[in-house]
Parts: structure tokens; C-alpha cells; sequence
């Protein structure tokens, strides 16, 4: 049973890994749309496959998966089980929980954060299965990420106001045409940059999540004989599922993970593409290459301090610093307000579905 429990972990957790790249395709792909750089299919081709790159950044030149490690720490396991709960039932909840919210975000056209989805839905799910004890979370962790569902924008908004005001300076005196030109060339590194940044930030939380739920199954796993496995001569299965602690992490986890996320992007997000283009500010190349270098920037600085932030919330920070080089009024602030009630809403609301579906889940477990 404990066995099936954890594989039906792994099933949702890819599945909520394909769906936030499905969900978060935009994030990537939309300023170098709304530019005419790629059309929406060279995008998605283009964002999936250096979301898939991120891999190798992490494994051999940044050499760990920091933001995996914080993820997997948000539910204190010996809590739970003091509690008599199942930790993995609890996750089960969460990743039920934040699969739902996502798709209906999805279907809303409504660019919330997959990332704080899921760790509303974590919480939720612990606070469920503890009657509420706050001790069963990492308060130190969950109000960090609160806390940057603000500062992450700002240090968007910051990097990309800066960054249009220097290349603007720069190139004042270049003929318009030319310039465009240029920036739509350079829109294709800046794209790859900030799908690396998606994929190192995005796909390291469901890392996160399943490493969490092989430690809680670790003694099941031991007692578990699976010399009769299919190829187990060849595979050594039990290998592939004894770990030790959260930073030990199994090569098949992160490939499985990044390569979920980017076939979730090639699937595309082609409805809220809609509002991260021209809805929140009218985007040129050298706005969007601009947005969108800002946007790499800081996914790469909040993924070497290990802190899980929101590709959707840093990309909108950064398309608004660079409308507000403009003026201020060319930000769209109606859509922009929306937005922010959606971010500050998604961590309360899967919480409280993930507590639904814990008590939901506790009728067959």
C-alpha cells in the first residue's frame, strides 16, 4: 500500500509539473510573440527546450538543486506522523489541490502562480492532517515565500526599469528600424535566458516534493522486496528509491521533472498569453528583450539564494518597470490590480482546497 501511495505521488506530481509548464508557457513565450520575433509555435519549441537545458545548468555548472531542498522542508514529517497522519496522504492532497486550482486558472485565463499553488497546497494539506498545529510547517520558509510574492515583482520591476533606461541610452542614437532589428535578434537570447529561469526555479519544486515523499517512505521502500521486478537484475530498482536527505537526490528525479515541464510548455498557455503580452503594457523588441533579460536576472538570483518564486510574478514586475520608463500610464494598471488579487489570493484559496481533498482522500486511505 505505502509503495502505491508514493507512485501515485510520482504520477501527480509529473502531472502538476506538466501542467505549470502548460500553464506557465506564456511566462516565457510572451513578449517575443507580441514582438513577432517567433510565431506562438516557434515559441513554445523554442521556451521548451532551454526549460529543458536548465537541467544540465543545475546538475553540472550550478551543481545542486537549492530551491528542491527548500520545498521539500516546508512539511515538518515528524510532525505529521506525531499527529498519527500519513505524510504522504498530505501530499496527495496538495498536488490534487494545486492540479485543480491550475487547471482552472487555465481555463480563466487567469495567470496565477503554479509554484505558490503548490505550496498553499502543502500547507494546507499539513495543517489539515495536525488539526491546525502551525508547528507542522516551516513557518520560517512559507512566510519567506509569502513574503516575495512582493518582492519578487519589485525586484522585476527594479531590474527591468534600470536595464530599459541603460539600453535605451545606449543606443540613442540608432535608427529606429535598425534598433528593432537588433532587439529582435537579442529577444532570442533573452528568451532562452528566461526559459532557463523557468525551468531552474519551476521544475526544482516538484523535485522538492517528490524527494519529500520518498523520505517519508523510506522504510517502506527497505521492507519492500523487488527482486521479482521487471529488469531488476539490470535496474536495481531499490537504488533508484533510497535516499537520505532532502539534497539527495536521484539523477531520474530532476530529468523526469524538467522534462515534464518542458512538454507542458510545449502544450502551450495560448489564453494567457493574451494578458502577459499587450494587456498589461503595448510591448516593442527593445521592451521586451529588456523585460525579459530582467525577468532571467532575477530567476537566476532568487534560484542561487534557493527561494521558490513565481515565474508569472517576476515576468509582470518586469513588462511594468519597463512601461513605466514610458510613463506610468502606460501600464495598465486595471489588469495589473487583477493580477495582484490572484497572487494574493492563490496561497489561502489551495490551501483550503488542499484541506478538502485531504479529508476527501482520508475516505480511501
Amino acid at each position: 500500500m505505502h509503495l502505491t501511495v508514493l507512485f501515485i505521488i510520482i504520477g501527480l506530481a509529473i502531472l502538476f509539473d506538466f501542467l505549470n509548464g502548460f500553464h506557465d508557457a506564456a511566462n516565457s513565450i510572451a513578449t517575443v510573440v507580441t514582438t513577432k520575433v517567433l510565431t506562438p509555435l516557434q515559441a513554445v519549441i523554442w521556451a521548451a527546450f532551454f526549460n529543458f537545458v536548465a537541467f544540465f545548468i543545475a546538475k553540472y555548472i550550478i551543481g545542486e538543486f537549492g530551491v528542491a531542498d527548500t520545498i521539500a522542508k516546508i512539511i515538518k514529517e515528524d510532525v505529521v506522523v506525531a499527529f498519527g497522519a500519513n505524510p504522504s496522504v498530505v501530499v496527495i492532497a496538495a498536488l490534487s489541490a494545486a492540479i485543480v486550482w491550475n487547471l482552472l486558472t487555465w481555463k480563466l485565463g487567469i495567470p496565477s502562480s503554479s509554484s505558490h499553488t503548490l505550496i498553499g497546497g502543502l500547507a494546507g494539506g499539513a495543517l489539515a492532517a495536525t488539526g491546525y498545529d502551525f508547528s507542522a510547517i516551516n513557518s520560517t520558509i512559507i512566510l519567506t515565500i509569502i513574503a516575495f510574492i512582493l518582492v519578487a515583482p519589485i525586484i522585476g520591476l527594479i531590474a527591468g526599469n534600470i536595464i530599459y533606461i541603460i539600453t535605451l541610452n545606449l543606443c540613442r542614437n540608432a535608427k529606429p528600424h535598425k534598433a528593432d532589428s537588433w532587439f529582435k535578434k537579442l529577444q532570442l537570447v533573452s528568451s532562452a535566458l528566461l526559459s532557463i529561469g523557468h525551468g531552474l526555479n519551476d521544475s526544482q519544486k516538484v523535485m522538492g516534493v517528490i524527494t519529500f515523499a520518498l523520505l517519508a517512505n523510506q522504510t517502506a521502500i527497505l521492507n519492500t522486496d523487488m527482486d521479482s521486478w521487471i529488469l531488476n537484475d539490470v535496474f536495481h530498482w531499490k537504488n533508484w528509491f533510497i535516499t537520505t536527505n532532502s539534497k539527495d537526490i536521484h539523477d531520474w528525479v530532476p530529468i523526469v521533472c524538467f522534462s515534464a515541464i518542458a512538454l507542458g510548455t510545449l502544450g502551450g498557455g495560448m489564453k494567457i498569453l493574451k494578458t502577459m503580452g499587450n494587456k498589461i503594457t503595448k510591448i516593442t523588441p527593445i521592451e521586451g528583450f529588456t523585460a525579459q533579460t530582467a525577468s532571467a536576472i532575477t530567476l537566476f538570483f532568487t534560484e542561487h539564494i534557493k527561494m521558490p518564486v513565481s515565474t508569472t510574478h517576476v515576468i509582470t514586475g518586469s513588462i511594468i518597470g519597463v512601461g513605466m520608463v514610458k510613463r506610468v500610464s502606460a501600464v495598465r494598471w486595471g489588469v495589473t490590480i487583477s493580477l495582484l488579487w490572484a497572487w494574493i489570493l492563490t496561497i489561502p484559496v489551495s490551501a483550503l482546497l488542499a484541506t478538502a481533498f485531504y479529508h476527501l482522500i482520508l475516505l480511501f486511505f
